[in-house]
């Protein structure tokens, strides 16, 4: 299993790697991260993976962007990051995916995130609908 911790300056070269390799996630500039929730999770001594997201309020969590590196897929990896996440959490989560995205899809509805609505638009390069999911814990 991973070990999860909050992500810092010294983790952005690997974080960037892995977003490069990871074409579903959104693209953002590695270093917005450390203005948010950034978790990391380290395995066999690599950045395996990360979570970013933000409290939108007391009750109310965003996850901005999840990416696990190709060669740590299918390890349980994201399902810890968005489990350490949401650890605590008395509210809703919500999060956007790419329509086209079915594996994510699949995946937050294994963790209990139901589809809630639809952007279109919401994305580009190619441009596309996001759907927006929603967890709920009370």
């Amino acid at each position: 299993m991973p070990t999860i911790r909050r992500g810092v300056a010294a983790d952005l070269a690997a974080v960037a790697e892995i977003q490069a390799a990871s074409p579903e996630a959104a693209r953002w500039n590695p270093a917005a991260y450390l203005d948010h929730d950034f978790l990391v999770a380290v395995s066999d001594g690599d950045v395996a993976g990360f979570l970013a997201g933000q409290a939108v309020a007391p009750d109310e969590r965003e996850v901005l962007n999840l990416a696990v590196a190709p060669r740590f897929r299918s390890r349980g990896i994201g399902r810890a990051l968005v489990h350490t996440f949401l650890e605590g959490l008395h509210g809703t989560a919500y999060l956007e995916v790419r329509e086209s995205n079915r594996a994510a899809r699949k995946f937050y509805n294994s963790l209990g995130f139901q589809e809630f609505t639809t952007r279109p638009g919401y994305y580009e390069s190619p441009q596309e609908a996001a759907i927006v999911m929603k967890f709920h814990s009370c």
